[in-house]
């Protein structure tokens, strides 16, 4: 079984905590799903959030996806000037059978435009 990091991010429309929820548990399990994993498959879960969401933290959205055994963090996005505003960004350490190449990396309600090097 190999360790392995999938990458992810949503964009919100606005500082909402209700939306930070709903969207850190979408982005979650469509990474979760696309990589055919469970949430037991999860090592942990690293979180940033651009400056301008402050309503809750990532962290504790994610807490909805029942991981109370799995140590997730959340730091801040450093402020690039002409950045995407409203963005979290996720990296998962899982443990799967995927090579490296094969994982999928999961972007969402307008953050594709972050990685426009990825396939749709």
């Amino acid at each position: 079984m190999a360790v392995r990091a999938v990458r992810g991010a949503t964009h919100l429309s606005a500082d909402d905590a209700d939306e930070m929820r709903e969207a850190v548990v979408e982005l979650l399990s469509a990474m979760l799903d696309r990589n055919a994993l469970g949430t037991e498959d999860l090592i942990s879960v690293f979180f940033t959030a651009t400056p301008d969401l402050v309503a809750t933290f990532p962290a504790t959205a994610a807490r909805g996806l029942d991981l109370g055994d799995v140590p997730l963090i959340c730091a801040q996005e450093i402020g690039v000037t002409g950045s995407m505003a409203r963005v979290v960004r996720v990296m998962a350490h899982v443990e799967c059978e995927l090579p490296r190449a094969q994982v999928t990396h999961v972007y969402l309600r307008g953050a594709e435009a972050l990685r426009g090097d990825l396939p749709k």
